[in-house]
């Protein structure tokens, strides 16, 4: 193991909070990691046979995806988990459709969210609607082709109103949502407020993740109002099979600058500071 991204996911399943977590204690954690094979390359794996993490000093995974020049392998470590839960869902759609239209991210301050407004631009998104409640990560999205919209944090009656303005000239096509909860509740009423008459085109809304809340509530008239189709994207929602093949090809994003992951880097024996890390960067575990 070179380096292994502490991931939301990785903390939930430990805890058994997440719901693709076991709970067979003692477990080594760890769902993906950047690695040194027998013969020096580095690569990108995980997959690792429970209860081995990829926080191991060996492992026996089924894949590995080399790193292409130029990839940071901390940053990697610390980025394909977040960029990959957009990635999906934004490749699904436009396969699907063949093209991705406006594209819709709640939760877009987060590191997930911030890669999939880059995600979502890369593969050809007209236009992204970024919401979210920090304004200094805002404006670090903030550029050709983005729309940022700030939420006040203590108004969420105002939030339907904040966000029906800024997609009132380009309706989302796909909604990614990485925070459900009142949130969603607000994306629901401005996909609803239109009314049948401009609502030909079918949307895709994702939940991705819930920071906002585990439960949202859903007009029965949205569902009758609009062409909207509501899955998930996570552990179980979409195949192994199809995220492997997408590897190379986020890889090649962290190689040429489009992706990027801040990461502060714990050696393991200071996994417990690396547990507690909280900021704007993610904690990545290394070998002591």
């Amino acid at each position: 193991m070179v380096g292994a991204g502490l991931h939301h996911v990785v903390r939930g399943q430990a805890s058994g909070r997440h719901y693709g977590g076991g709970r067979a204690h003692p477990l080594v954690p760890g769902i993906d990691a950047v690695a040194r094979t027998e013969d020096g390359r580095l690569v990108y794996t995980g997959f690792a046979r429970a209860p081995w993490g990829t926080m191991a000093e060996w492992m026996v995974t089924p894949f590995e995806a080399e790193l292409p020049a130029g990839a940071d392998p901390l940053a990697v470590a610390a980025g394909m988990n977040p960029a990959l839960s957009g990635w999906m869902p934004l490749v699904g759609r436009r396969e699907e459709e063949g093209e991705l239209g406006t594209v819709l991210v709640l939760g877009a301050t987060g590191a997930s969210g911030g890669l999939a407004v880059r995600a979502a631009l890369a593969l050809g998104a007209k236009q992204v609607v970024a919401a979210g409640r920090n304004h200094a990560a805002l404006e670090r999205l903030r550029g050709p082709g983005v729309v940022t919209v700030a939420f006040a944090p203590d108004a969420p009656a105002s939030w339907p109103a904040t966000l029906g303005a800024a997609v009132a000239d380009a309706q989302p096509t796909l909604v990614l949502d990485y925070v459900w909860g009142t949130v969603a509740e607000a994306a629901f009423a401005v996909l609803g407020s239109s009314g049948p008459a401009g609502n030909s085109v079918p949307v895709d809304y994702v939940q991705i993740g819930s920071l906002a809340g585990t439960e949202a509530s859903l007009p029965a008239a949205l569902l009758r109002s609009r062409r909207i189709r509501i899955s998930g994207s996570g552990l179980g929602s979409v195949s192994k099979e199809q995220m492997i093949a997408e590897f190379p090809a986020v890889l090649a994003r962290f190689a040429d600058g489009t992706f990027d992951a801040p990461y502060t880097a714990y050696p393991l024996g200071r996994i417990g500071e690396a547990w507690a890390h909280q900021g704007r960067s993610r904690a990545v575990v290394v070998p002591d």
